[in-house]
C-alpha cells in the first residue's frame, strides 16, 4: 500500500466507524433488544469511551493536520447524540455522563496516536 493512500483509507474508515457508532447510538432500544445488542448496556461509559477513543484515533490519522477541528466535530457529535437520546422519538436516556466519556475517549485516542507516531517516527 502507498503511503500517500493510508490517510485517504483512514478517512473512508473513520466515516464508516462514525455511521456505525451513530446508528447504534440513535436506535431505540427495543430495535438494539430485538438484534440481540442489549448486552452492551451495562458497559453504555466504556462503550462511549471506547467508540470516541477509536474515532478520535481514526480521525488523527485521516486528517493529521486538523486535530483540533476533529477535537470539535467529535464533541458536538457526542453532545448531539446526547440530546437526541433523550427525545422521546428513540426512546433512550440522556446522560452527561455519557458526553463526558466520549471526551475521554477522545483524549485517549488522540494520546494513543501521539504515543504511536513517536515510536514509529523514532523507529524509521
Amino acid at each position: 500500500m502507498r503511503t500517500d493512500s493510508f490517510p485517504t483509507m483512514a478517512r473512508i474508515v473513520f466515516l464508516l466507524t462514525l455511521a456505525g457508532v451513530l446508528l447504534l447510538a440513535l436506535s431505540p432500544v427495543r430495535f438494539l433488544q430485538e438484534l440481540d445488542m442489549g448486552f452492551t448496556f451495562q458497559h453504555d461509559k466504556l462503550n462511549h469511551a471506547a467508540a470516541f477513543a477509536v474515532l478520535a484515533a481514526l480521525g488523527s490519522l485521516g486528517w493529521p493536520e486538523h486535530k483540533t477541528r476533529l477535537v470539535v466535530l467529535l464533541a458536538i457529535t457526542g453532545a448531539a447524540i446526547e440530546l437526541l437520546q433523550g427525545a422521546q422519538l428513540i426512546a433512550r436516556d440522556m446522560d452527561i455522563l455519557d458526553w463526558v466519556a466520549d471526551c475521554a475517549g477522545m483524549a485517549c485516542g488522540l494520546a494513543a496516536m501521539g504515543g504511536t507516531r513517536r515510536i514509529v517516527g523514532g523507529l524509521l
